[in-house]
């Protein structure tokens, strides 16, 4: 009874590391950069974050950028393990990090495409690219998400001891219901 326990625990030991090793395997996983368009050299990409959202599936793989922007993720690709997906439609978005970025939708978004020396390797097709001032500030301020600061501020006679009127929400009455 005994030697058959200390024979049949390495063999269950070895197959459970088979398993491991082919469930790994099967795996699909995004291997990318992301690039900054305006930055110094030795830019400092750590925190930025990378979603990958599949068609079909609900669940939203995440990936943090280390200090030279490359990202590594497994695609939720929502499939029983061992099996290749029919078809692979994926996106990868720049999500943000921990200092404003700004970019053209072009450059935050980009398909999932597979590498061709990879058996379950898969890359971007353009790269994500971010730059960490506004481009253009004079031209388009608003999408950068700059707006008028001006305020309306009419006159009101200081002895009724009232606030600006820019603090009060413009508020008009609707007067008669026909």
């Amino acid at each position: 009874m005994a030697l058959g326990v200390v024979i049949t625990a390495p063999l269950l030991f070895v197959l459970a590391l088979a398993l491991a090793s082919l469930q790994l395997s099967a795996s699909h996983v995004l291997d990318a950069k992301i690039s900054c368009l305006d930055c110094k050299n030795y830019y400092d990409f750590s925190g930025i974050k990378v979603a990958v959202k599949c068609d079909k599936v609900k669940k939203v793989a995440t990936a943090t950028a280390g200090e030279n922007g490359a990202f590594q993720v497994e695609l939720p690709l929502g499939i029983p393990q061992g099996n290749q997906p029919t078809s692979l439609d994926c996106l990868a978005k720049l999500v943000g990090g921990p200092n404003q970025l700004y970019g053209k939708n072009k450059n935050l978004v980009s398909k999932v495409v597979k590498v061709r020396h990879g058996v379950n390797s898969y890359t971007i097709s353009t790269p994500l690219a971010f730059s960490t001032s506004c481009p253009l500030p004079s031209v388009d301020a608003k999408s950068c998400g700059v707006g008028s600061s001006k305020t309306v501020d009419l006159p009101l006679p200081p002895e009724w001891g009232l606030a600006p009127s820019s603090y009060y929400v413009p508020f008009f009455p609707i007067i008669g219901i026909p």
